[in-house]
């Protein structure tokens, strides 16, 4: 099925108020463009090395967000553009990106990655680990990124009760901490989870935006 009736499909099923990613992992520009020839507009890149050659081939109106595990060292490249980074999954990584949000002059958005699910495979800090991080003065003196909210990633299972579980709890993992330290702040709004498999499950769940590739574009080829 072509890439914009599979978009169109998906637009219906989801609200007006919950932001469609659409995640370009091992697409080519000119498949993004079917997608972005089709109104669309917000991308998501799993790599940073694929990111910074998709920005600098594609139209300068999309949004570019990062969706996958960001190495320290690999922040510099995406810092200058960047509209989302899912994925602070550590006090490091985030310290990292708040000196490259210095370099560049501009607050860099940024979400917490939570570990919700099962698998060890899988990114993201311990709840503890996050409250830790938002009580830290390390976190109170960085001025160059803007927390937005929480990323998660379910369990890779059919046991859907399982998966809804795991949406339910970082939503109320969000609503204690946004009471606790971001009260004020509007921007602290997102929550991102879902994927081509579960993105219905994450908005019953309360999801506000869902990372979808594959049912949009189709399968990936695999991996050799």
């Amino acid at each position: 099925m072509p890439v914009s009736k599979n978009l169109e499909l998906i637009r219906s099923d989801i609200p007006d108020t919950v932001e469609l990613v659409a995640v370009t992992k091992t697409k080519s520009p000119e498949e993004i463009l079917e997608a972005y020839d089709a109104g669309h507009r917000v991308f998501g890149e799993s790599k940073a090395q694929e990111l910074l050659p998709k920005y600098e081939a594609l139209p300068r109106d999309i949004q570019w967000h990062m969706v996958g595990h960001l190495q320290s060292n690999k922040v510099k490249y995406i810092a200058p553009f960047v509209a989302l980074i899912h994925s602070v999954d550590s006090p490091k990584l985030l310290k990292v990106i708040n000196k490259e949000g210095e370099k560049n002059q501009r607050k860099i958005p940024c979400l917490l990655q939570i570990h919700i699910a099962d698998e060890t495979t899988k990114f993201g800090m311990g709840y503890d680990e996050c409250r830790e991080l938002l009580e830290s003065d390390l976190f109170h003196n960085m001025e160059y990124v803007e927390i937005q909210g929480l990323m998660g990633m379910a369990t890779f299972t059919d046991n859907t009760e399982k998966v809804r579980s795991e949406f339910r709890q970082l939503k109320q993992f969000f609503k204690t901490i946004k009471n606790k330290h971001f009260q004020n702040r509007v921007e602290f709004s997102e929550i991102s989870m879902g994927m081509s498999n579960d993105y219905l499950l994450a908005i019953e769940e309360g999801s506000t935006m869902v990372r979808v590739g594959s049912a949009i574009f189709g399968d990936r080829p695999p991996t050799t």
